[in-house]
């Protein structure tokens, strides 16, 4: 299942949402494609999406989460990639 959450957290001039897979980071990349976000937007283990694209992402079916539960389902699905582990 994709989840997203609210466009609260900010940078580079906009608020951005955080785009999860709690299913796999193959569903996520081609959510995300389908979406329209360049490879670039992924960061370890989720996608940083903009305001102007999150209404798009509830439209294509992402289903809309707290944080805190966005978090707690990544890491219940084993897809979480803190990042200490990066390199």
């Amino acid at each position: 299942m994709i989840l997203v959450d609210e466009p609260r957290w900010p940078g580079r001039g906009h608020l951005w949402s955080h785009l999860v897979s709690d299913v796999s980071l193959a569903e996520l990349h081609a959510f995300a494609e389908m979406l329209g976000s360049p490879r670039r937007a992924f960061d370890r283990d989720h996608y940083d999406i903009p305001a102007h694209r999150f209404r798009t992402a509830l439209w294509l079916g992402a289903t809309l989460v707290p944080s805190r539960e966005l978090t707690a389902r990544l890491r219940a699905a084993g897809l979480r990639r803190p990042k200490h582990l990066t390199r």
